[in-house]
């Protein structure tokens, strides 16, 4: 993919609740574009509501935005999210009306943009594959649901909106039951810096992490994210059990509640063998502390923590329900369905050896490698042309 910059740069305005590193999948995602933009020479203005404090005594330079991107703050009530939610939108619409930018590139849900990122799919398929039958149908009239799905509506129906899809999973369920048209999409994979999960210090701080936590362990397998009942804890608990040996080890990080688990855990008797980990900051370190990645989730357009896993060299195993799965192949184990125990067991087990587990490792770590950012950014680039020449033939704004 092309890296180097254009003759000319284009006005472009990123669009993002959070512009906060390490606050999440999404906001992760548009902080890495918005600077990997302004670094191949695009003027880029970030439009949130929260943005990261510019204080020049920060001790990490990255948890700042670039001096080359722009920050505007866009205030809107936060007491209630069906609200606010609506509200950011309208804000946003009113930001970049007129002729300000050349693109609009939004990374939340709004109404007006010329590319939508549809990073969590529909909401629609999202409540549909993660909560069954009449809970997904009750949720559907609660306000914060009927908003989110109301947005979907108008922004899939709009012939003008380009959608960017970061899996296959996500582009065929918006053409096949949400009316888009195939031309409409953008289809991208998400990327990752490979060298951040790799590097010799993240080895280092990952032995001296395990000999802390779990030095007598055989195998440390480790489930992370956040929403633990969405990525598919349950069946992993029960193919652990399955499994029942002692020196077999599941570390879970994210942000949930682990109390609601300890019953299940101590039913199965699994005692001493899963780890609440917690919310990390260290994630690096987490990964090359383990021997492997299990997320049988029941719904992700695209983990992100897959690259990320793949990027430190780690043996993967996941559902068909996870989007990243698609881009790395026969270099990882997928089950077919996401509550299946005993396939979720099975796939461990054929994981028992070191060096099987290094040999596919080695070469989910060559895939990811591909996936950078750079590239990523570059091909936004070319996006954000074609937007720009399709307008001019319009005749549009």
């Amino acid at each position: 993919m092309r890296t180097h910059p254009r003759t000319s740069a284009l006005r472009i305005a990123i669009v993002i609740e959070r512009f906060i590193p390490g606050a999440g999948g999404v906001e992760n995602v548009a902080w890495r574009v918005a600077h990997e933009l302004a670094n191949q020479g695009e003027e880029v203005t970030v439009l949130a509501r929260e943005d990261a404090p510019g204080d020049p005594a920060a001790s990490a330079q990255s948890t700042r935005p670039s001096e080359a991107i722009r920050v505007e703050r866009i205030s809107v009530s936060r007491a209630w999210q069906p609200l606010r939610v609506t509200l950011f939108s309208r804000a946003t619409a009113r930001a970049t009306a007129g002729d300000r930018f050349d693109v609009v590139h939004s990374f939340a849900r709004t109404r007006h943009q010329d590319l939508y990122r549809a990073g969590g799919g529909s909401h629609d398929d999202y409540l549909r594959r993660t909560h069954t039958g009449l809970g997904s149908a009750l949720r559907g009239f609660s306000p914060r649901h009927r908003v989110l799905l109301n947005l979907d509506r108008r922004i899939f129906r709009d012939p003008y909106q380009r959608i960017q899809c970061a899996s296959r999973m996500v582009a065929d369920d918006l053409v096949e039951t949400r009316g888009v048209t195939r031309d409409r999409i953008l289809l991208l994979p998400n990327a990752v810096d490979a060298d951040r999960f790799s590097h010799p210090g993240a080895l280092r701080d990952g032995a001296r992490l395990r000999a802390e936590l779990d030095e007598q362990a055989d195998q440390i397998w480790l489930l992370a994210g956040s929403g633990w009942r969405r990525k598919g804890l349950a069946t992993a608990l029960e193919a652990m059990a399955t499994l029942n040996e002692p020196g077999l080890r599941l570390w879970v990080a994210g942000r949930d509640r682990p109390a609601p688990w300890r019953s299940k855990i101590g039913a199965l008797g699994l005692g001493d063998r899963v780890r609440f980990l917690g919310e990390r900051s260290d994630l690096p370190a987490v990964y090359q502390a383990v021997d492997g990645m299990l997320l049988p989730t029941r719904y992700d357009p695209f983990a992100n923590v897959t690259l990320e896993a793949a990027a430190a060299g780690l043996p993967i195993i996941t559902s068909a329900a996870n989007g990243a799965a698609e881009y790395l192949g026969e270099e990882i184990r997928v089950i077919a369905d996401a509550e299946d125990a005993t396939a979720l067991a099975t796939a461990i087990a054929g994981f028992s050896d070191p060096s099987t587990r290094q040999a596919f490792g080695e070469r989910a770590q060559r895939r990811a490698r591909a996936l950078d950012w750079a590239g990523h950014a570059s091909a936004l680039r070319d996006e954000y042309r074609r937007i720009v020449e399709t307008r001019a033939c319009r005749g549009t704004r």
